[in-house]
């Protein structure tokens, strides 16, 4: 089956603001289930501009301790895979995440894309699709799937939250119209 979590948000800030502020936004005590996110790699293709990066983030397993009694979700941090690739001249960079715990019972991709602001060229506007799904935990397909959408979601708004309030600290007040 599947669920899928779609969030839309501009900020007020301009790109290059808001990518510095995504790139620096974890580890971060707002929100304690990113324990560390690490480049592991990172390339500029000379001919486009485009810079390249592959991270890897490691977060507290969050799932409920009730369902920790299934063996297989019963592992202390999850680890998520993240490659993004920015684009200066363009002022956009697309995001693609997976998780890379658990592939052999659930899928958990999340696609995002900073652009500039139609609305505003000083303004950047942030899309994101999550999408998760689980098979071959029975019964429990459901009531984890829901579970995850629920996470996902409050997850998004919170990084949203977090992005708002870094950009706040470290630029100042949003621009207006």
């Amino acid at each position: 089956m599947g669920v899928t979590v779609d969030v839309r948000q501009v900020y007020k800030y301009p790109f290059e603001q808001v990518v510095a502020s995504f790139l620096r936004k974890y580890p971060n005590p707002m929100d304690k289930n990113v324990i560390s996110v690490k480049t592991v790699e990172e390339k500029t293709d000379v001919s486009t501009g485009i810079i390249y990066r592959k991270r890897i983030a490691v977060c507290q397993n969050v799932v409920p301790e009730i369902l920790r009694k299934v063996s297989i979700l019963k592992v202390p941090s999850i680890q998520l895979e993240e490659e993004s690739w920015l684009n200066p001249q363009e002022r956009n960079m697309a995001i693609r995440s997976h998780c890379l715990t658990w592939t052999q019972y659930a899928s958990m991709k999340e696609e995002s894309v900073f652009r500039e602001s139609m609305e505003n060229p000083n303004w950047t506007e942030f899309i994101q699709r999550g999408r998760i799904s689980i098979t071959g935990a029975g019964f429990l397909n459901c009531i984890l799937e829901t579970f995850a959408s629920t996470f996902l979601r409050q997850g998004a708004q919170k990084g949203i939250r977090i992005m708002e309030m870094l950009l706040k600290e470290q630029c100042g007040a949003p621009l207006a119209e």
